[in-house]
């Protein structure tokens, strides 16, 4: 083989190894309704049952919410609690709102995750496989809402998340959050008939909610939908985040990374070829002048 088929043969090589790179979570040729939760937050009580339900579902700590004033401050999820709820001082009064993994639709968390141990299922939830985790942890990293969690303390260490009851819903079962709450403040439903519902509720009482529903396109979209009555800026939520899905702005590196796995390496092995051909040239060079000499 010369060096013209060489590196035709490499480039060739280097252009096959590249993949069909498809990080989004639905599939075209086989649409699906994806389920998730509508949040209300103007029909939120902050009675925090949502709390204790999602707590003794999942074997976590219980809360006690009659006496440990967890009101008073603005929590985050943690390893042992999936979901809690924050009171926030706004220019319509207190409004309450429970945090939790919003199951994104194209999840970055999923996308930088080397060996799919977290998985966007094809229902919807976003869950993690404990047999497949290695522990590199760059679903924290990569999540803009900051909701997977670590257990540190732990001798065997797992990434810790709400999954939306994914094994109640195997079970034909609501998400324990939504079917402990007794002010009708979430809904379970598919997101295209949660949508409408949002919709209708926004339209037909304008002057209740702000003209928006988050998780609507942020970062690409959600399961988990909310309503407000104030700007969502002042309930917590992140409002720059844009409407692109996470795993987007890396999918020209994920193409990307063939070319450097095959393409560097044969570029490197065909400039190795090539010198040690040059050397056996000049060696053959020096061998017939040191004859015609003698």
């Amino acid at each position: 083989m010369d060096r013209r088929q060489f590196l035709v043969a490499s480039a060739t090589l280097s252009v096959g190894g590249i993949p069909n790179v498809n990080i989004k979570a639905d599939d075209a040729k086989e649409p699906r309704e994806f389920v998730g939760v509508l949040v209300d937050t103007t029909r939120c009580i902050g009675c925090r049952s949502c709390e204790v339900a999602c707590s003794e579902t999942h074997s976590n700590y219980v809360p006690d919410i009659t006496s440990d004033n967890a009101l008073e401050s603005i929590r985050d999820t943690s390893e042992r609690q999936f979901t809690v709820v924050n009171r926030f001082s706004t220019e319509k009064g207190e409004v309450f709102v429970k945090k939790q993994c919003l199951h994104c639709w194209q999840p970055a968390c999923a996308a930088a995750c080397l060996v799919n141990a977290m998985l966007k299922t094809k229902e919807g939830p976003v869950t993690w496989d404990g047999d497949k985790c290695m522990g590199c942890r760059f679903c924290m990293i990569s999540c803009p809402f900051d909701i997977p969690k670590f257990e540190y303390a732990s001798w065997n260490p797992r990434i810790m998340k709400c999954n939306m009851c994914y094994e109640r819903l195997q079970e034909g079962k609501k998400p324990a959050c939504v079917e402990s709450c007794p002010a009708d403040a979430l809904m379970f439903g598919q997101k295209r008939e949660l949508m409408e519902i949002a919709r209708h509720r926004v339209y037909s009482h304008p002057d209740n909610y702000v003209h928006h529903i988050y998780g609507e396109n942020e970062a690409g979209g959600s399961g988990w939908l909310y309503l407000s009555a104030v700007p969502f800026n002042q309930i917590g939520f992140r409002t720059d985040l844009g409407t692109t899905p996470y795993p987007e702005y890396t999918r020209e590196f994920l193409i990307s990374i063939p070319l450097i796995e095959f393409g560097v390496p044969a570029f490197l092995l065909a400039l190795n070829t090539l010198t040690d051909r040059k050397d056996e040239l000049r060696k053959d060079d020096e061998w017939t002048e040191s004859g015609v000499e003698k």
